[in-house]
C-alpha cells in the first residue's frame, strides 16, 4: 500500500516541477525586467520554459526508454542525449550569436531547476518522514 503512495507522489512531484520552475524563471524575469530590462527579463523567461520543457522531456524520454530492452534503451538513449546536446548548443550559439550580453540572462533562467529541485527534495524528504510514523 505504501509502494502506491509512494508512486502517485512521485508523479505528483514530476509532473509539478516543470510547472515551479516556469514560475519561478517568471518571477526572475519580472525582477530582471525592473532592474536591467524587458529583454533581459525575456531571456530569463526564456531560459526557464527551456529548462522546464527539457525537464519535461527528461522525464517523458527516460520512462521510453527504460520500458525497451537493455540493448534498445542504450541506442536510443545514446541518440536521444546527443541530440539534446546539440540542441541546447545550438541554442547557445544563436544567443551568443544574435544578442552575445545577455547569455548569462538566459543561464540564470535555465538555472531556475536547483532551486526548485533542491526545494521539492527537502519537501520530499520532510513527506516520506511522515509516511515512516
Amino acid at each position: 500500500m505504501i509502494s502506491g503512495r509512494t508512486d502517485d507522489f512521485d508523479e505528483r512531484f514530476l509532473r509539478r516541477i516543470p510547472a515551479e520552475i516556469v514560475v519561478l524563471a517568471a518571477a526572475l524575469a519580472l525582477a530582471a525586467a525592473f532592474v536591467f530590462d524587458p529583454l533581459t527579463g525575456l531571456f530569463v523567461f526564456a531560459g526557464g520554459v527551456f529548462s522546464a520543457l527539457g525537464f519535461a522531456w527528461l522525464k517523458q524520454s527516460l520512462t521510453r526508454l527504460l520500458s525497451r530492452g537493455r540493448k534498445g534503451a542504450l541506442r536510443s538513449g545514446i541518440l536521444f542525449y546527443g541530440l539534446r546536446l546539440v540542441l541546447i548548443c545550438a541554442v547557445f550559439f544563436l544567443i551568443i550569436l544574435v544578442y552575445p550580453k545577455k547569455i548569462f540572462a538566459f543561464v540564470a533562467g535555465l538555472s531556475a531547476i536547483v532551486p526548485v529541485s533542491l526545494l521539492e527534495g527537502v519537501r520530499g524528504l520532510l513527506l516520506l518522514r511522515t509516511w515512516k510514523d
